[in-house]
């Protein structure tokens, strides 16, 4: 983990490290509202091995949790995933962040506003951004959500970790009021609909 507000060099913004079974690693990294939220869900599907709250998408080099959601930096909170594709795929991890985030309210998750909130996938490498625009078209016919889609799609330049007080934040506070109203609704609804790779 980068020291807070140091980017990671780009070559690191998605590690591939080889795993005991000789499986690696590969990293999505998605916006949708406030990253607590994002990491809450990710964190129980099995195949992630980590989630990383953090900031992407903008332009600032040292963002910090006061200037992005002051709403200057043009960066989003984002998560970093890191999931071993034999176990879940890059394509099921989309159809979750479909599934438990609007794509259809910019800059906005429920009562979050701001540009720091907006729905995003930032990838790496161009098998991510045809996957990443496929799942936008399949949600789009379908009908998923009322309105049209209005998710970015970018290529991801770098990734800032957040500030450790925001790492693990839904299992470190459960009961916060937040959490209550509007974490456990994301987390009972992705129980549901992924029930098989739902690991609690």
């Amino acid at each position: 983990m980068s020291p807070v507000g140091v980017a990671e060099p780009l070559a690191q913004v998605a590690p591939k490290p080889v795993m005991a079974t000789g499986e690696a690693t590969e990293s999505a990294v998605l916006g949708g509202g406030c990253f607590w939220c994002l990491e809450a869900v990710f964190q129980r599907i099995r195949g992630v091995e980590g989630v990383t709250s953090g900031y992407a998408g903008g332009d600032h080099p040292a963002p910090t949790y006061q200037a992005v959601c002051a709403g200057n930096t043009g960066h989003a909170e984002v998560v970093r995933i890191t999931f071993r594709p034999g176990e879940v795929s890059y394509r099921t991890l989309l159809d979750i962040f479909f599934t438990i985030h609007d794509p259809t309210t910019p800059n906005r998750q429920g009562a979050d506003q701001g540009p720091q909130y907006r729905s995003i996938i930032l990838y790496d490498g161009p098998e991510q951004e045809r996957e990443a625009r496929e799942t936008i078209a399949t949600v789009g016919v379908e009908g998923r959500w009322p309105g049209k889609i209005v998710t970015e799609v970018a290529p991801l330049k770098a990734f800032f970790p957040a500030e450790e007080e925001h790492w693990d934040y839904y299992r470190r506070n459960p009961e916060q009021g937040y959490c209550n109203v509007v974490i456990s609704p994301k987390l009972a609804k992705a129980r549901q609909v992924f029930r098989d790779i739902f690991l609690d």
